[in-house]
């Protein structure tokens, strides 16, 4: 089953909040500070950073549960090209190099690969 980019909205609902309070909580500013909040909530935009924290510790849950669809695209493509890195020549002449992205690449790649073989 594919996730969705984030899942801010269930959360906002599930707290009975408007996207005016969100809006609020995160210290955004302006008139149209609730359009920021249905703008995340609909995925037509990706959130920075300090909106990320805020919205975890708002809603309790870790980034990569808010934000699992967007998770899951990253962890992919950093699967891909950290797959790709192992089979680099500059990275692979020295030994100790080769074993520590070797290592690298397998962890991410295994994360990788756990969520496939869970659909």
């Amino acid at each position: 089953m594919a996730s969705l980019p984030n899942y801010l909205l269930t959360n906002r609902k599930h707290l009975a909040l408007s996207q005016e309070e969100v809006a609020f909580l995160l210290g955004m500013n302006g008139e149209h500070k609730a359009c920021k909040v249905s703008r995340d909530e609909t995925f037509a935009r990706e959130p920075g950073l300090k909106d990320v924290l805020a919205y975890e510790l708002l809603y309790g849950k870790p980034a990569r549960e808010l934000f699992a669809g967007v998770y899951e695209q990253v962890k992919r493509e950093m699967a891909r090209r950290a797959k790709f890195l192992t089979y680099r020549k500059a990275y692979n002449a020295d030994p100790k190099r080769k074993e520590a992205i070797a290592n690298l690449a397998s962890k991410i790649i295994a994360k990788s690969n756990v969520h496939e073989s869970n659909q």
